[in-house]
């Protein structure tokens, strides 16, 4: 099996075990179940950790699937990029410095990447006909990739996003 075909199907699973546990977190916020409340406690020791795992990911996926694949990133793919891509070198450096601080400069870079993130979901599940500015070659409703009902490479993101939020939510 080429690489071309592995990688994406280890993104889509990625992406879904993230969406999964994403949905376990928010049921864990309206009920109390003990195994959930355990599993968040054992991530917060690795918080840290599993948001540069997160957001090195999305990185390169989205060079995979730009560089490799060849697909051509529109404007809304631009903007989520450049607020993901700086991630994984903030969370490396304070992996290192053991800086426990790191939300007050990572949530605004996440929240705005995921509210793009949100919107270019929106604008291709909607199909909105946009071309994301009049010098943009690429429409942003383009949809190179639709696996299991839900998942597109703006979804991945959005996980991603949402993932690191989590993360990094109360982390002292």
């Amino acid at each position: 099996m080429p690489i071309t075909t592995i990688i994406p199907e280890i993104l889509v699973f990625l992406t879904l075990l993230g969406d999964i546990f994403i949905a376990l977190l928010i049921i864990s916020f309206l009920i109390k179940i003990s195994i959930i409340e355990d599993l968040k406690n054992s991530l917060k020791k690795s918080s840290l950790l599993l948001a540069f795992l997160v957001s090195l990911t999305a990185t390169l996926g989205s060079l995979f699937y730009s560089e490799i694949l060849g697909y051509t990133p529109c404007k809304l793919c631009w903007f989520q990029r450049i607020f993901m891509y700086p991630l994984p070198i903030i969370f490396a450096i304070a992996l290192r410095k053991k800086d426990l601080m790191i939300r007050s400069y990572t949530l605004p870079l996440v929240i705005i990447g995921g509210l793009i993130a949100t919107y270019h979901y929106s604008v291709q599940v909607f199909q909105f006909t946009t071309s994301c500015g009049a010098d943009s070659g690429v429409p942003c409703n383009i949809v190179y990739s639709f696996e299991l009902g839900y998942i597109t490479i703006p979804m991945m993101a959005l996980t991603a996003f949402i993932l690191v939020v989590l993360l990094m939510y109360k982390k002292k």
